[in-house]
């Protein structure tokens, strides 16, 4: 089964940035650990269209794991901005400064050295082990479970079926080229096994598809369904001063957007809370953000104010030094519905 899905992945590998092609590997190149780590690290819970200008700009701006690990963090912060789950840029820096500290820049070469590292749990390490380091580790994804759950038929829904999918994984791992073999196995899930409509007459392992030949390949996996999404409620607010700075705070490092450049704002409780200066606030209107576990809907409130204002939290940036890229997304949608309102004078 290794052999066949290795030699489809030599002809149908996709072509990404960080990624060393087959022909290139079987050449003698080496795929660069920080690389893979880095494409792991933003590729978790994103999709791959999402992550390729991301991980371009950082690594001309970032080469290697030494730069990274030199980085201010509100660079870094601000480069990884709509990006999200900002939870990672965070364990993106801790783990780069730990790399260059404990390990003199270079990458762990085992499963458990990368597991040491911050942020780096089972999956991303094995990955590492495997894609960079050529170990025969089980790197299980969605994709991989997917996969997994339809070669073997495996109607235990999700997340209970984790383990034996992982099983099943490691199994089939082969010893040669593992770090190929992974990669493929991806591949495979996210061109031909896809979660509707597979395309199960080109696929390499179609042979020896258990949920193919039973006619359920497009039911599995099975899921456990999921609990309603909530809604949470929250307020912000965009003042604009006569010379055109813009008032913005920096949140706490921990939590959702932790360390990122925002605009005060309540809680999201909807418990409401006190405005960061007094001032002739207008609702300008609502933005709607959805986050993993829930739905944000905020109150966004403007106002233009006097040169002399003095708020009792955050900071008035210079329009020079404001970019609203720099802003989360949720964060950045409060900008867009109060440009025209507030555009920079």
């Amino acid at each position: 089964m290794a052999a066949r899905l290795l030699d489809w992945y030599d002809v149908h590998a996709r072509a990404m940035p960080w990624r060393v092609p087959p022909s290139a590997r079987k050449a003698g190149v080496q795929p660069d650990p920080y690389r893979v780590w880095l494409s792991e690290v933003m590729l978790q819970q994103t999709t791959v269209a999402a992550v390729r200008d991301y991980f371009q700009r950082f690594t001309l701006r970032w080469p290697n794991v030494a730069a990274l690990a030199a980085a201010a963090d509100a660079d870094v912060m601000a480069e990884w901005a709509g990006l999200g789950y900002y939870a990672r840029a965070r364990n993106l820096l801790a783990c780069a400064r730990a790399v260059v500290a404990a390990h003199d820049g270079r990458f762990p070469a085992t499963v458990e050295g990368l597991r040491s590292l911050p942020g780096i749990g089972p999956y991303t390490a094995a990955a590492i082990a495997a894609i960079a380091h050529d170990l025969p580790a089980a790197v299980v994804d969605g994709n991989v479970e997917r996969v997994m759950a339809r070669m073997f038929a495996v109607t235990t829904p999700l997340p209970a079926a984790k383990p034996e999918l992982s099983a099943l994984a490691a199994r089939l791992t082969p010893a040669l080229r593992p770090g190929d073999y992974a990669q493929a196995v991806m591949d495979l899930g996210a061109t031909i096994c896809t979660p509707r409509s597979p395309a199960c007459g080109i696929c390499p392992w179609m042979a020896g598809c258990a949920a193919r030949k039973a006619g359920i390949a497009a039911s599995l996996p099975a899921k456990t369904p999921k609990a309603a999404t909530p809604t949470r409620h929250g307020m912000i607010w965009i003042a604009r001063r006569t010379d055109g700075a813009l008032l913005l705070e920096r949140r706490p490092d921990k939590g959702l957007l932790g360390g990122m450049l925002g605009w005060p704002g309540t809680p999201w409780d909807g418990a409401g809370g006190e405005a960061p200066l007094a001032a002739p606030w207008q609702p300008l209107g609502q933005v709607r953000h959805t986050f993993t576990h829930f739905h944000l809907i905020l109150d966004v409130m403007g106002a233009d104010v006097p040169v002399d204002s003095r708020p009792s939290r955050g900071e008035f940036l210079p329009i020079p030094a404001f970019r609203p890229a720099d802003l989360p997304t949720v964060m950045r949608k409060g900008y867009d519905l109060a440009a025209g309102a507030l555009s920079p004078r």
